[in-house]
């Protein structure tokens, strides 16, 4: 285990993000979201094996030999906690580790907007991060529930599978709770949550229908509930969450959608001129508006809702890269490319905006 171990450390004092190894292939780390080939030793067979045998919790062992693959967090004392993904491929043995930072990244580090703020101040409600794997869905989360820790003395208690970021009690008091580790399913962990006493409740991930409908439950009964989804972007949530549930459930669940969603807020992580990454957020507001467009099943036209919302504190993507070329973070040509939009987008940079979205929402 110490070429092991000295490997993540390198992965660690070099900016890594990410570790992937695999049988008789370089050790590969992504740095500034590219993938770099590093000298180590070329993992072995024999080798894999022995790191796997070493590092699976006890718990798992049994789920991995029956499905082949398994998520946990591996946790080395004087280096810190990897959430860590293992699969196989050609019947050997893969790793594919993230390094879980214990300083979670501030809101201004993170390029992210004060409404932000605002939505992890609230005082009860759903609050969705949305977005595609990777684009930083989980880090904007830890630093909405950082925000909290640091400013407001609530009960927060974390629900995820494996833990991202590692808090430690300030203003607040955390518990997080690592399904398979403190609690056998998110669905058990769910079932018990409301009986430990929280204000604010994070589960890492929305994946069904029970995830959701514990959400409900819980922002029904004053509680702000904090969460991902995975999709492309704000006005598509809500599909993506009835989705989850049958048919004949939908109407009723789109009612308590309407009533207890704060709002959706979706990301895209764009390159700076500089070379470095900052998000663009689109930003859905539970508004009146878009309140009513819920519960009349007229989800079509949310898209046009955020449009006109600037107002409320709601923005589309193309707004928020607009946004990001004024402020002269961003190129224009990566901007159409992120684009939702890229006609629209290329109009507004020539000074031509038309108010189609408020035609379509009469």
């Amino acid at each position: 285990m110490e070429i092991f171990h000295r490997i993540l450390q390198t992965a660690i004092e070099g900016g890594a993000s990410d570790v992937h190894l695999k049988v008789n292939h370089p050790v590969v780390f992504r740095i500034n979201r590219q993938l770099i080939a590093i000298q180590a030793p070329t993992p072995t067979a024999e080798w894999m094996d022995a790191v796997v045998e070493a590092m699976v919790p006890r718990h798992l062992k049994k789920r991995l030999e029956e499905e082949h693959e398994v998520d946990f967090s591996y946790f080395v004392p004087k280096l810190g906690r990897f959430r860590t993904n293992l699969f196989q491929q050609k019947g050997e043995p893969c790793l594919s580790m993230r390094y879980v930072k214990t300083k979670v990244p501030s809101f201004e580090e993170l390029g992210l907007l004060a409404a932000l703020k605002r939505l992890a101040e609230s005082p009860r409600g759903i609050v969705l991060l949305a977005g595609t794997t990777g684009c930083g869905k989980s880090t904007t989360l830890a630093a909405m529930v950082e925000h909290i820790n640091a400013n407001f003395k609530k009960h927060i208690i974390t629900l995820e599978d494996p833990i991202e970021y590692v808090f430690e009690d300030n203003q607040s008091v955390i518990e997080q709770r690592e399904v398979g580790l403190d609690t056998l399913s998110f669905d058990a962990g769910l079932k018990h949550i409301l009986r430990q006493d929280p204000d604010v409740i994070m589960i890492g991930e929305m994946r069904d229908a029970t995830s959701f409908s514990a959400a409900m439950s819980s922002a029904d009964t004053g509680h702000l509930v904090l969460s991902t989804l995975h999709t492309t972007n704000s006005a598509q949530s809500v599909g993506r969450i009835l989705d989850f549930f049958s048919p004949d459930e939908r109407d009723m669940v789109r009612r308590q959608i309407a009533a207890t969603l704060q709002a959706v807020v979706s990301q895209r992580m764009v390159t700076t001129v500089g070379g470095g990454i900052t998000p663009a957020l689109e930003i859905m507001i539970n508004t009146s508006t878009v309140r009513k467009l819920i519960e009349e099943n007229r989800l079509e036209k949310l898209g046009a809702a955020i449009e006109t919302g600037l107002e409320d504190g709601m923005q589309n993507f193309n707004q928020a890269l607009y946004n990001l070329v004024k402020e002269r973070k961003i190129t224009e040509k990566e901007a159409l490319a992120k684009a939702s939009n890229p006609q629209a987008l290329e109009m507004n940079f020539k000074g031509i905006f038309l108010d189609e979205a408020r035609r379509i929402l009469t």
